[in-house]
C-alpha cells in the first residue's frame, strides 16, 4: 500500500478537479491522444525512414496527415457531444466519493486484470453478434471498419452506439468489482493503452503481446488481422474466446 499511497495522495489533492463532471472526458481524451502521439511520430517517420518499416505490420499502408485529421476531429466531438452529457449525468446522480486510504499493490493489479478479462468477453460478444447480424454491422459497425490497415487513431473512429457501448462495459467493470477509484483510473489508463496499441499497426520488439507468454495475448498483429480479413479474430486482446469459438486465425 506504501508505494501506492504517495500517488494516490498526489491524485486527492486535486480533489475538486477530481470529482468534477470535467475530468472524465479531459482525463480519456488526454490519455487517448498521449497514447496515439508515438504510433502518429512513427507513421511520418516510417514513411521515409526504411530501418522502421519492418515493424509496420502492413508496411505498404502508410496513413497521411488527411486521414489522420478526421479521425481526431471525430474523437473529439464524440468526447464533448456525447461523453461530457454521459458523465455529467453520472455526476449529479452518483457523486464520487475518494477514500483517504490508497489500495494495496496485489489488490490493484488482480483487479485490473479482472476487469481486463471481462471487458474482453464482453467486447467479444458484442463484435462477434455486429459481424454476424448484417443490420448490427451496417448500421453500427462499418464505421469502425472504413480503414482496412489500422493505425492508432482509428481506435475511436466508430459510430456512437459503438462508442458509448463499449465505454459502458469498460465503466461498470469496475463498479461490478468494487474497485477502488485509483484501480479504476489504473484500469481506464491500461484499456485505453492496450486499444491503441491494437489500432497502431506496429509489431514492435516490446509490444504486449511478445512480453505475454503462449500466445494468449494476440496484440496489434492478432487485431489487424481482423481489420483486414473482417471474419475473425474477434476479441480485442486475449486470444482463448477466439479460439474456443472457433474464429482464432493467426496473424
Amino acid at each position: 500500500r506504501l508505494c501506492l499511497q504517495s500517488l494516490w495522495d498526489f491524485v486527492t489533492a486535486k480533489e475538486p478537479f477530481i470529482k468534477s463532471p470535467f475530468f472524465p472526458v479531459l482525463f480519456s481524451f488526454t490519455a487517448y491522444m498521449a497514447f496515439c502521439l508515438p504510433y502518429i511520430a512513427l507513421d511520418f517517420l516510417g514513411a521515409r525512414l526504411p530501418n522502421l518499416r519492418k515493424y509496420k505490420i502492413q508496411p505498404q499502408n502508410y496513413p497521411t496527415l488527411g486521414v489522420m485529421v478526421p479521425c481526431i476531429i471525430q474523437s473529439a466531438y464524440h468526447h464533448v457531444v456525447l461523453i461530457f452529457p454521459v458523465t455529467f449525468i453520472h455526476w449529479y446522480w452518483r457523486p464520487m466519493n475518494l477514500p483517504v486510504i490508497a489500495p494495496e499493490l496485489p489488490e490493484v493489479l488482480l483487479e485490473v486484470g479482472v476487469c481486463l478479462l471481462l471487458f474482453d468477453f464482453e467486447y467479444f460478444l458484442w463484435h462477434l453478434l455486429h459481424h454476424k447480424v448484417p443490420w448490427l454491422y451496417k448500421t453500427f459497425h462499418k464505421v469502425h471498419h472504413k480503414h482496412v490497415s489500422t493505425f492508432a487513431l482509428t481506435t475511436q473512429y466508430s459510430s456512437v452506439w459503438e462508442l458509448l457501448s463499449l465505454g459502458f462495459f469498460a465503466a461498470i467493470n469496475p463498479v461490478l468489482l468494487g474497485c477502488h477509484p485509483l484501480t479504476e483510473i489504473i484500469f481506464f489508463l491500461v484499456n485505453i493503452w492496450l486499444s491503441v496499441e491494437d489500432h497502431s499497426g506496429y509489431d514492435l520488439p516490446w509490444s504486449t503481446h511478445r512480453l505475454v507468454p503462449f500466445g494468449l495475448y494476440g496484440g496489434a498483429p492478432h487485431h489487424d488481422l481482423h481489420h483486414l480479413k473482417f471474419k475473425s479474430n474477434y476479441a480485442p486482446y486475449f486470444t482463448h474466446w477466439d479460439k474456443l469459438f472457433g474464429t482464432f486465425t493467426e496473424s
